[in-house]
């Protein structure tokens, strides 16, 4: 099977660290966050793991290889300018009929290959992983009967939202809607496709997932990361 690695962005947000470490080098208790996501694909039966890359991508090179070290085969493909979130997929050479995008900043148990298997089952040109949250909302949110009776009132209220986890599957179709060189994001890519009546479905998940986008969600993944270790397929050290 094969791993397509979103592994191009600058983690300005991750400012300083990221000044001069890619944030996929970023290391969780020693280990670097693409080398968790790597581990992690190997042990679910992904041999060919490609790398889309930008910013200080010889660092990746470098520490990566060719990926004989961690049993399977590394690809690298560099974007010439930024290419935005799924934009770096028209960089992939030969793509198979189905295959997995990973982003290379996360944290979580998903099995992949499960998803994949959904995502052919279902028969969609995209498979979503998504994700419920909770987002408080910290004012007391009103509910109308549409004209000006009030019917409720919650105090700080959280809402459940389904968030994309930054996990997809897709169809090889995908490629044709998306143009060589020129950028564009993931809900770019979503809005065409169901303009263009394809099937996009959405993969619910409920175990463990972390975004390390910000500071809280690095010290975040440093502080459950050891504890997780099995849980989340990597051997102890």
């Amino acid at each position: 099977m094969q791993a397509i690695i979103m592994a191009g962005g600058s983690g300005v947000r991750l400012a300083p660290y990221t000044s001069v470490i890619p944030k996929p080098l970023l290391p969780v208790d020693g280990m670097p966050i693409v080398e968790i996501v790597i581990r992690q694909l190997k042990n679910q039966g992904f041999d060919r793991v490609s790398l889309a890359l930008g910013y200080l991508a010889d660092l990746i090179r470098a520490y990566l290889g060719d990926g004989s070290r961690l049993g399977v085969r590394i690809e690298y493909f560099e974007e010439r300018r930024p290419l935005g979130t799924i934009a770096p997929l028209s960089l992939i050479r030969d793509l198979e009929p189905n295959f997995l995008v990973v982003n290379a900043d996360l944290l979580t148990n998903l099995n992949f290959a499960d998803l994949i298997r959904y995502h052919r089952e279902n028969g969609a040109i995209a498979t979503v992983g998504t994700y419920e949250l909770r987002v408080p909302i910290d004012l007391g949110v009103i509910e109308t009967n549409g004209d000006s009776l009030i019917i409720g009132f919650r105090e700080k209220p959280q809402l459940p939202l389904k968030v994309s986890m930054g996990v997809y599957a897709f169809d090889v179709r995908v490629c044709q809607y998306l143009r060589p060189e020129e950028p564009m994001d993931f809900p770019e890519l979503v809005r065409i496709l169901l303009e263009r009546g394809e099937k996009v479905v959405s993969y619910p998940f409920r175990g463990y997932w972390l975004d390390i986008g910000r500071h809280p969600d690095y010290a975040r993944a440093i502080e459950e990361f050891r504890s997780m270790r099995s849980e989340l397929g990597i051997d102890a050290k």
